[in-house]
């Protein structure tokens, strides 16, 4: 693991996230003794991102489907 001081790490701070991204974390050390790990979050994926169906249906059916449910929701 790399290891900065507070200073280096405040002059280089894109570059040490960098360096965090591909070695998994980073130590920055204080004057005080005081120590601390920078490390990447793991991505969360997007609640949007789901998996497509594989469903027998064509472009037109799922067109008249979506009129057919508008139509009964105006009423």
């Amino acid at each position: 693991m790399r290891v900065y001081t507070f200073s280096e790490a405040r002059q280089n701070f894109a570059s040490l996230l960098d360096v965090a991204q591909k070695d998994g974390a980073v130590r920055v050390k204080r004057r005080d003794g005081r120590a601390f790990t920078i490390q990447p979050i793991a991505g969360t994926p997007s609640p949007l991102a789901v998996k497509s169906a594989a469903l027998k249906i064509r472009r037109g059916e799922i067109v008249s489907a979506v009129r057919d449910s508008r139509e009964r929701s105006r009423g």
